[in-house]
């Protein structure tokens, strides 16, 4: 008797330290907002956002509910969240209901499954396209046979804790320089997501796998061309004048994916990190665009005012003088 009565009291006392685990209930965006609400807090409607769901579904989906599992369609949303607001992940768990542990959880796993896309979603056009892209960058601003406008942007991130200093860059800031080559539709056609901001544009341009391998629409130096620094002569004028309008596609695309997913003004990660989630990004970009998805009215501000390089772009002399040949050729018979 009295070694029952000695375990009845062990587990009465066993019962009354026991806490029964507490599911925080969480939000239903898909039901609960509308299209408009949709666009402004994830940058994507219900249709959108339940295809990108399923482009993602093979990598997120979950062996069962238990222990209240996020489904994909959450887990997409927490992403998109975070990328739409670029706000910290405690204020997302809040917003949608989750602990802030498992959103930064959720934020990598769906952002290394966006990023897996990228060669399915960024890709260079093919001859039919080519021949639109040219016709479309011409009636931009009349320089002829452009297909595509390249240029490199800064996306801030936290203080790595590793080789610390070669995240700087010149503004003192510690960043990816990130390479991106846009067409006319402001589709990202290529990319490249992985130098630290110590690193010069001009050798990410000339480390670039297109240019190392060849393409035979990227021919070394000719297939870039820069304006004249001081124009000497009327065409040379309006030369300039011609590839500062078509170069503004590429500063509205770099605009308008920065004002798309606030997440790419300061990640507060790891520069392995960073990188997954601008490729998550531009991803997105590619998808949203494609899709015609509508820019809401607060995400678009003008770009940045444009820098000149502080190295010259040419990566060795005769490069550069074939590149001034071609130059001199598009000026001499359409300007």
């Amino acid at each position: 008797m009295l070694q029952a009565s000695f375990l009845s009291s062990c587990d009465c006392w066993l019962y009354q330290g026991y806490r029964q685990r507490v599911y925080v209930e969480r939000a239903q965006p898909l039901e609960q907002y509308t299209t408009e609400e949709l666009y402004a807090r994830f940058r994507f409607g219900n249709a959108d956002i339940k295809y990108i769901a399923d482009l993602v579904r093979p990598k997120l989906q979950r062996r069962t509910r238990r222990s209240h599992s996020l489904s994909v369609e959450q887990q997409v949303l927490i992403g998109l969240r975070f990328n739409a607001s670029g706000t910290f992940y405690q204020v997302v768990g809040d917003n949608i209901g989750v602990d802030k542990s498992n959103v930064s959880d959720v934020v990598k796993a769906v952002s290394i499954a966006l990023a897996s896309l990228v060669n399915q979603f960024v890709s260079f056009p093919n001859d039919v396209q080519i021949a639109q892209t040219k016709h479309k960058f011409f009636t931009l601003g009349n320089m002829p046979n452009t297909i595509v406008v390249i240029d490199c942007t800064h996306v801030h991130i936290q203080a790595p804790h590793e080789r610390d200093w070669e995240y700087i860059n010149r503004k003192g800031r510690r960043s990816i320089n990130v390479l991106l080559v846009g067409d006319a539709d402001l589709i990202i056609t290529n990319c490249v997501v992985k130098w630290p901001g110590t690193v010069h544009d001009a050798r990410i341009l000339r480390e670039r796998v297109l240019h190392t391998e060849g393409d035979s629409a990227y021919p070394l130096l000719p297939w870039m061309i820069t304006p004249f620094l001081a124009a000497s002569t009327p065409a040379q004028a309006r030369f300039n004048t011609a590839h500062c309008k078509t170069r503004c596609a590429i500063e509205r695309l770099n605009g308008v994916l920065k004002r798309r997913f606030a997440c790419l003004n300061y990640l507060l990660v790891e520069p392995q990190g960073a990188c997954n989630i601008i490729l998550a990004c531009i991803v997105l970009h590619n998808i949203a665009t494609r899709r015609n998805v509508p820019l809401c009215d607060d995400v678009y501000d003008p770009p940045e005012p444009f820098e000149e390089p502080d190295q010259p772009l040419a990566f060795c002399q005769n490069e550069g003088l074939s590149g001034r040949i071609v130059r001199d050729a598009i000026v001499r018979h359409y300007f």
